[in-house]
């Protein structure tokens, strides 16, 4: 058969039900292969919206989501996904095009080393030389993409291999099972904990999967041991639990680090260092201690050392941690279970303010309330991800997908796409801001021809507000970061979507709760209030004082 027809029969034998992208010339071989194939080709505007949905997909999913472009320019559009799903940890394929390899046609016309160029920000990169190698390349590379810790892949396939002749040799798809750690490890473990006065569960990016969570309820409930999340672990154990102290938003002085200061122990489940962190280790005698249990080692960071790893398969490593301990009387949580409660009173304090333009804190109310606890909020990036990791409730995992890792703008429009279509029986709603959303706002056309039921909110505030508070808190007088932007309402509309602009906090409820709850693409333009943040996540947490 030829080569791109394997390749497609590659694809099908690994399960991909969608490819994203926007095919070129010299991708012509491969999308006549697709015509025949049961694997949908989702149309995009961009290819960096396409491989955002693709990762979006990964992470949802934990299969491989697959992503499609040309040469040159085409590919190197990818290269902003690729960082977005490799320092995220969700399985994605881009399959790139590329001008004939064994004669040129064109002299070195739009040719530039695309392998090369995504080996930093992929875990495999290589290029398709001969179509009877192109099975074991797809079984290879989908392997490596979905490996503790998943991540981008990369296949270039030029397009006078895609249309050679080839053999049949597709590779059969075997589960990976990961072992556990040794049972000395385990009983290491357990003895610190048990030796601690008070210790402390942090779930991070890596225990969002879909057994971990159940393992991690188990260990709570039956340890007692409060715990708190990193922005990409929120959901695992629901927020709400009672032992839960909420997020780490920022890396030190919120009021959530009056607990983990006070900590003499750290179980820490599914971080690395590639999320921002969310509290700093002392290098000193009698400073918090960590124990680091993950499918894959620690790496030494200035900030992160832990004395303590716990190599292998999380659940059920944890599971046998639930097994071995012994609930201690010297534990003290008492203190813990306060700052639950003084974080719970901060935290909502804004909740129930009508001032408009909105109060970030009132918009991250509104949007709990109208959304059940397994719809799907996803967030672009900006100054209100600190708002929504600390006052937005999950109550299961992957429910709010925010990316605490690249942290780059211009996914949240795209990853909604990708949730709704993933769980079409869930409401999805997106949270961007001004700047984030005009990055990738030509997806919008993508999502009204999809025949999406989606929500989009932006958070106008004319400027690009995340740095604006950076340059307040340094010191620096305003400048430089203001904008200005359509009338959203009208762009709305231009792409037959529905257009809205509330005027004040409950007629945003009421136009929130008609377009969560109707049909087609919704975008609301929401005017944001930032004037308190800086008053509030500067000057009040860094002069706060914890709880005796």
């Amino acid at each position: 058969m030829k080569a791109s027809a394997l390749f497609v029969k590659a694809l099908e034998n690994e399960g991909v039900e969608y490819i994203f992208g926007i095919p070129g010339e010299e991708n012509l071989d491969f999308l006549d292969s697709m015509r025949e194939s049961n694997i949908k080709l989702i149309l995009t505007r961009h290819e960096q919206g396409a491989g955002f949905m693709a990762a979006t997909y990964g992470r949802l999913t934990g299969k491989v989501g697959v992503c499609l472009a040309t040469l040159g320019p085409g590919a190197t559009n990818f290269v902003t996904s690729a960082a977005y799903a490799q320092l995220g940890g969700m399985p994605m394929m881009m399959i790139t095009g590329q001008k004939p390899i064994k004669k040129s046609k064109q002299g070195r016309f739009q040719i530039i080393d695309i392998v090369n160029l995504m080996k930093p920000v992929t875990k495999y990169a290589k290029q398709v030389v001969n179509g009877n190698n192109i099975p074991s390349m797809v079984r290879e590379a989908f392997k490596i993409a979905t490996a503790e810790r998943p991540g981008a892949v990369h296949i270039e396939l030029p397009e006078d291999i895609a249309a050679e002749e080839c053999e049949d040799n597709i590779y059969a798809v075997h589960p990976v099972r990961y072992p556990k750690a040794d049972n000395t490890s385990i009983l290491d473990a357990v003895k610190m904990i048990e030796n601690a006065k008070m210790p402390l569960l942090l779930v991070g990016a890596g225990a969002n999967r879909t057994r971990i969570g159940d393992a991690l309820k188990n260990f709570v409930n039956e340890s007692g041991i409060p715990f708190f999340s990193t922005q990409m672990g929120k959901g695992v154990i629901g927020d709400g639990h009672e032992l839960c102290l909420g997020t780490a938003a920022l890396s030190a002085n919120d009021f959530i680090h009056c607990a983990i200061d006070r900590a003499d122990l750290i179980i820490n489940v599914g971080h690395d260092v590639i999320e921002k962190p969310p509290f700093f280790m002392e290098n000193e005698e009698g400073a918090t201690k960590v124990i680091h249990l993950n499918f894959f080692p620690s790496e030494v960071d200035d900030t992160y050392f832990p004395q303590l790893d716990v190599v292998g398969d999380i659940a059920s490593n944890v599971d046998s941690l639930s097994a071995a301990l012994t609930n201690q009387d010297t534990w003290e949580f008492d203190y813990f279970k306060r700052v639950i409660k003084e974080v719970r009173v901060h935290t909502s304090k804004y909740f129930d303010d009508t001032r408009f333009p909105i109060l970030p804190q009132r918009a991250v109310n509104t949007i709990r309330q109208q959304l059940a606890p397994e719809d799907i909020l996803t967030l672009d990036n900006g100054v209100y991800k600190i708002w929504f990791a600390r006052n937005y409730d999950c109550a299961q995992p992957n429910t709010m997908l925010l990316d605490n890792a690249l942290a780059t703008m211009g996914a949240g429009l795209p990853s909604a796409m990708a949730a709704k279509m993933v769980h079409p029986d869930r409401k999805v709603v997106a949270v961007c801001g001004d700047g984030g959303f005009m990055m990738n706002s030509q997806e919008m056309e993508t999502a009204v021809r999809l025949k999406l039921n989606l929500t989009v909110i932006i958070l106008n505030d004319n400027a690009y507000g995340m740095i604006k508070w950076k340059q307040s808190g340094m010191g620096f007088e305003t400048f430089g970061l203001d904008l200005g932007n359509p009338d959203f309402v009208k762009y709305a509309e231009a792409y037959g979507a529905h257009g809205h602009r509330p005027a004040s906090c409950e007629e945003f409820e009421k136009t929130l709760a008609e377009c969560v709850n109707g049909t087609g693409v919704h975008l609301i333009d929401l005017a944001v209030d930032y004037s308190l943040n800086h008053a509030i996540l500067n000057d009040l947490l860094d002069t706060k004082e914890c709880i005796l």
